[in-house]
């Protein structure tokens, strides 16, 4: 198979931010007075929109602890938490090297716009991508609404296409897309259940990403 169209998520996969998630949903809720969840837990919900994981977590939050809670988020995330993110390793050098060699590549992620202006503001790799699509502009993962708009943005097609992700959210969003999907087990959900959901491979590098693609 080979792919012309490479879609990441953001969030364990091409940064390190599972931690900081975690940490701003524990304390968002401490803030709230909701049961705190354990990390594992909140990183099961990482790649879902924030209303779809705040759901997940809080399953018994009326609507007003919700709206309280999710403010308290994004103040966590935006202002007060302090844990460092940075892309993984070789992600740069990475997708430098698939652009360089007219792979189209593009982004959805379980962020909202602002949120990801923000980063590929902070990470200067804004350039590398030809489509981003984010949460609040279709519906969350794993409904296949973003990538069925990158593909009508870029206009190739989904068998010509390929997604990489870290969670179960990122697979089963492919498979609903008619798109290949291949694994990255260094990011929020173990392999196990990554698996499970069958993706072309599980791949335990952002070097081995690019390997991969690029012998597909």
């Amino acid at each position: 198979m080979s792919y012309r169209l490479v879609v990441f998520d953001w969030d364990g996969t091409l940064m390190d931010s599972a931690a900081k998630i975690v940490n701003c949903f524990r304390n968002a809720a401490v803030d709230v007075g909701l049961p705190i969840p354990s990390p594992g837990q909140a990183r099961r919900i990482i790649g879902l929109g924030l209303r779809e994981a705040l759901g997940e977590l809080f399953p018994g939050a009326g609507d007003d602890q919700l709206a309280r809670v999710s403010q308290a988020y994004r103040d966590h995330f935006l202002e007060h938490d302090d844990t460092a993110t940075a892309l993984f390793p070789g992600v740069i050098e990475g997708l430098t090297e698939l652009k360089s060699e007219s792979f189209i590549l593009a982004i959805a992620t379980g962020k909202a716009r602002r949120g990801l202006e923000r980063v590929l503001e902070e990470t200067r790799i804004r350039d590398l991508f030809s489509a981003t699509r984010c949460v609040d502009e279709a519906v969350s993962k794993p409904d296949p609404r973003m990538l069925l708009d990158i593909l009508d943005q870029t206009g190739i097609d989904a068998r010509e296409s390929l997604m990489v992700g870290d969670t179960t959210f990122d697979m089963a969003m492919a498979a609903a897309a008619g798109m290949d999907a291949l694994a990255v087990t260094y990011g929020a959900h173990p392999v196990a259940p990554l698996a499970a959901e069958k993706p072309r491979a599980c791949v335990d590098d952002f070097q081995e990403v690019v390997r991969w693609i690029r012998s597909s």
